[in-house]
């Protein structure tokens, strides 16, 4: 079995992919825009990604940009949980996902490990974790 998240944009899903291939050292595969699909969306979104994955060591999930009539609501229902065994990279990560988006808990020691919570310029909510 392999359970895997499955994220919706609003038309910006290749530059969130982007950002997010070059943080965790990813690629972006199985890239497919609306452009030959038969769904009814205008000519302005046939570009955008009717399905992508991010596939990298420890990295796997899928994201597309929601059809024109599909609203979006930036919400809490899922959250990305990231682990890490070297601090300083788990203190980069945070940083950057942060960066022009909220920290709601900042990257510190907690009880179990290091911890931060924040969700990021897309709207994506993130958990970062550090056992060191």
């Amino acid at each position: 079995m392999n359970v895997q998240a499955y994220l919706a944009f609003n038309g910006n899903c290749q530059e969130a992919l982007s950002f997010y291939s070059e943080l965790f050292d990813a690629k972006i595969q199985n890239r497919q825009t609306y452009e030959d699909k038969k769904i009814d969306v205008p000519s302005s979104y046939r570009q955008k990604l009717q399905h992508a994955e991010l596939k990298g060591k420890g990295v796997n999930f899928m994201a597309y940009d929601a059809a024109p009539d599909t609203p979006i609501n930036h919400g809490n229902q899922i959250h990305m949980s990231v682990d890490f065994t070297d601090l300083e990279k788990a203190k980069y990560v945070f940083d950057t996902l942060s960066e022009n988006g909220k920290t709601h808990h900042n990257f510190r020691e907690r009880a179990w490990g290091h911890f931060g919570r924040c969700t990021d310029k897309f709207g994506i909510n993130w958990m970062v974790n550090c056992d060191h």
